[in-house]
């Protein structure tokens, strides 16, 4: 018997009208270009690669890939250290291969979208060779330098988040340069009018060349506080604290209220394209604000998402509930986005699942989380094969953040792990060569050719609960209402109109009798056994309640 209820035929009507913008309530795909598919047998997944299994993504019945940096870099933070905002770095490929991508994606009705990095650039930037030259040239204030203090210290105690300050000296300039990350990621002065300019330069080319999106990567790292004011430390914490970054409340070093203000210049660009889609990655203590502050109204950026579930250790209804509750569907209130998983937090099949439940099954009540969400959601590069956090040795950790604070920083790169086609094949079928980090010892067993033909495979449900959000209004575009957080047991009510669908889960190791909550109704959805009168541990429900 397969975990799920197949779907009808009359079912798949599309959910939104014409008026609506794909983008809203979309399902978008991220692809980690390092571990997607390596097309030239060099062990790093490239563009070529992507092109090649594109039809799997649209398999998924998504919208939307978004693409994680492919730009030329020195690879010192894998690609989020751009040299170049307007090429494609040799492992991943050419411009050539970039344009055939996005033909192919448009061919198979996939929108794409990629990652701008605008608050620091790679220390092999030209526009950093250029500025650190002198401090008279012509970029010389399109990063940000300051003089020592008297006692030739930094100019402020800022620290940055891979550890250690903030501020690295410069002989040829006599100065220090920020950088919020590595000291290889010197910061942007996006104050600088010339500079943000440029950056607009750099959206018009992706314009140009047929992106329909972009995700502005940690943009509240943007701009820093002119004075240069020492952060003050943070208040007490019981939670431990890995890096000096940590330990200061990070007032002065980002979150300056001039962002929202540059992500009106980026809108009324990107409202040039038709449809066009803006998300911010947003961090931090104070991320919630921001969001809303970068999304509101309708001159700022179409979405922005943050790291609610990405770096949360448990799954539990009051954080569903909480997290969806800060969006409400309010006027001047921007749009949310989703994520359980990507490329810089832990598989959240590791972190969440319970000792006393199936991991199988646990995966397939999550699946169905995410895709009963209102706002965007995004499946991460593997996600739908449910693929777990593989244990990378030391001597074989790439990640400069995990290696910098080893052992209590967990690396990323287990989330980076290459994607498992074949399950018979050498290296899975992602390459010919020994893939750039190993493969996790039971993702071959979770292979795209084990579940294909499978219809009980987390794949497969995938497809049929990404099927099902796209069909119905309630589920894409509707309204929250009717919540229920006790115990294990979550439910809400998705409503659009006189569509009404009520979403019930359980978290847990033990049965939950929903009777009065199901009213008998038909499922939608059945996961793990789950009926109208209990859910089963990690049971799933939807149900439609109009009629």
């Amino acid at each position: 018997m397969t975990p799920y209820q197949p779907l009808a035929q009359d079912q798949l009507a599309p959910a939104a009208d014409a008026d609506t913008p794909w983008w809203k309530g979309a399902a978008i795909y991220q692809v980690y270009p390092r571990s997607f598919a390596d097309s030239n047998g060099d062990g790093v997944g490239d563009l070529a690669g992507i092109t090649a299994r594109l039809d799997h993504i649209a398999s998924l019945g998504v919208d939307a890939i978004w693409l994680s940096p492919f730009y030329p870099s020195p690879m010192d933070d894998f690609g989020y250290d751009i040299a170049d905002y307007c090429g494609v770095d040799p492992i991943f490929g050419t411009l050539a291969d970039f344009d055939a991508l996005v033909a192919r994606a448009h061919a198979l009705g996939l929108k794409v979208t990629t990652d701008l990095v605008f608050a620091h650039t790679s220390d092999r930037h030209a526009w950093f060779a250029e500025s650190r030259a002198s401090k008279d040239n012509d970029k010389a204030d399109w990063y940000v330098w300051a003089d020592a203090r008297a006692d030739g210290s930094p100019p402020t105690n800022w620290q940055s988040v891979f550890g250690g300050p903030a501020w690295t000296w410069d002989a040829r300039r006599g100065q220090y340069y920020m950088h919020n990350f590595l000291s290889s990621q010197p910061q942007l002065n996006v104050h600088n009018r010339d500079v943000q300019d440029a950056l607009l330069g750099v959206v018009r080319f992706w314009l140009d060349r047929g992106v329909d999106g972009f995700r502005i990567d940690a943009i509240n790292f943007a701009m820093h506080d002119p004075e240069f004011r020492d952060n003050p430390p943070a208040p007490p914490s019981n939670k431990v604290r890995t890096r000096p970054f940590d330990f200061q409340q990070k007032i002065y070093n980002q979150s300056h209220p001039d962002i929202a203000l540059f992500l009106e210049r980026i809108r009324a660009l990107t409202d040039e394209r038709e449809g066009c889609f803006t998300v911010a990655e947003v961090g931090g203590d104070d991320a919630m604000r921001e969001m809303k502050l970068f999304t509101a109204g309708e001159t700022r950026l179409n979405s922005a998402y943050g790291f609610d579930f990405l770096y949360a250790d448990r799954l539990t209804p009051q954080l569903v509930r909480e997290a969806a509750e800060a969006w409400p569907d309010a006027p001047g209130i921007g749009w949310p986005s989703w994520a359980f998983e990507n490329h810089d937090a832990p598989r959240a099949l590791s972190r969440w699942t319970p000792q006393d439940v199936d991991r199988d099954a646990f995966a397939r009540m999550k699946m169905a989380l995410l895709c009963a969400l209102r706002g965007n959601i995004i499946i991460y590069n593997g996600e739908e094969l449910g693929l777990d956090q593989v244990d990378i040795p030391f001597d074989q950790v790439k990640d400069p953040e995990a290696r910098k604070n080893w052992p209590l920083t967990l690396s990323r790169d287990g989330a980076r792990t290459p994607l498992p086609w074949a399950a018979a094949a050498a290296n899975a079928g992602f390459s010919e060569a020994d893939p750039w980090l190993p493969l996790g010892p039971s993702h071959r067993d979770l292979a795209v050719d084990r579940q294909q033909d499978d219809p009980a495979s987390l794949l497969n449900l995938t497809r049929r609960l990404v099927a099902l959000r796209a069909a119905h209004p309630a589920l894409r575009l509707g309204g929250n209402a009717n919540w229920v957080a006790e115990g294990d047991l979550l439910a809400f009510d998705r409503v659009a109109g006189e569509q009404r669908i009520r979403c019930l889960f359980n978290f847990g190791g033990g049965a939950i009798g929903i009777s009065a909550l199901a009213d008998g109704r038909a499922p939608l959805i059945a996961l793990n056994g789950a009926d109208t009168a209990q859910l089963p541990p990690c049971g799933a429900l939807w149900l439609k309640m109009e009629g």
